[in-house]
């Protein structure tokens, strides 16, 4: 079996794929305060709440866009399943190429979305990744990844409102009934979401128009099954798609390392 860790600024996620099937995925903290030690524990425990053994777990592959963790959890992977990790970065085989002007500054997590996505397309597409950051990645009809925008995500935006604004609560960031607000809490909730919504299609637009070609757009993360339904140019909402997109550069790897 093939274990994928995608190491994010907030969380965590994991999936573990048996001849290419996503079996199971969960999701944990990104503490960066825990050793390896306490991650091997954790993980080993977790794949065998979902009946998998550690010995089961053959090869893995690392996506992570925190540095400080990147190398815990090479350290966990070889400790608790007795082999190093593919870890996504220079040298690797993506099959895609980097028109970024310095293409080792693209997220791992970035690539491998853009990787996973026109895998299954073949066009010119652009992938919403609404995490700690809310990123836009295109790609060429090609499969050229040529570059993106970076927006702060919403729960720092909300996390922003909450504490700089001395009157205005903290509410649960959830789809607002209407726009108008008739309560405070309804009014916030209305500009989080809704206001987010706006700047998703905004940009998504702006990108099209820009770019010149039709373009499919893919949401991914952990918010994004909020703001797809609102959003007038999100086409395809996929929970795995960085943990598909680990499982392909891993393949595509093990094939050349084979060649």
């Amino acid at each position: 079996m093939l274990l994928v860790i995608d190491v994010g600024n907030t969380n965590t996620v994991l999936g573990v794929y048996a001849d290419g099937v996503l079996r199971e995925d969960f999701r944990i903290e990104s503490a960066r305060g825990k050793t390896a030690d306490e991650y091997g524990v954790l993980l080993r425990a977790m794949l065998e709440l979902r009946g998998i053994k550690a010995a089961d777990i053959t090869d893995s592959a690392l996506a992570s866009v925190v540095p400080a963790l990147t190398e815990t959890f090479v350290r966990t992977v070889k400790r608790a399943f007795g082999h190093d990790p593919m870890v996504v970065g220079p040298g690797i085989r993506t099959g895609m190429p980097i028109l970024y002007e310095q293409p080792r500054e693209v997220g791992a997590d970035r690539i491998v979305n853009a990787v996973a996505a026109y895998e299954r397309v073949k066009s010119g597409l652009i992938v919403v990744d609404f995490g700690t950051a809310t990123t836009f990645d295109v790609v060429s009809p090609k499969g050229e990844y040529l570059g993106g925008v970076i927006s702060p995500g919403i729960q720092i935006s909300a996390d922003a409102l909450f504490s700089r604004a001395a009157k205005l609560p903290r509410v649960e960031i959830a789809r607002p009934q209407r726009v108008l607000g008739r309560n405070t809490q309804h009014a916030m909730q209305s500009g989080i979401v809704l206001g987010y919504v706006g700047l998703v299609d905004g940009i998504v637009a702006r990108l099209q128009d820009e770019m010149g070609f039709p373009c499919r757009v893919f949401a991914t993360g952990g918010l994004a099954r909020l703001i797809a339904p609102e959003s007038k140019c999100i086409e395809t909402v996929d929970d795995n798609l960085t943990l598909d997109g680990l499982r392909i550069l891993w393949e595509r790897n093990r094939a050349n390392t084979a060649a």
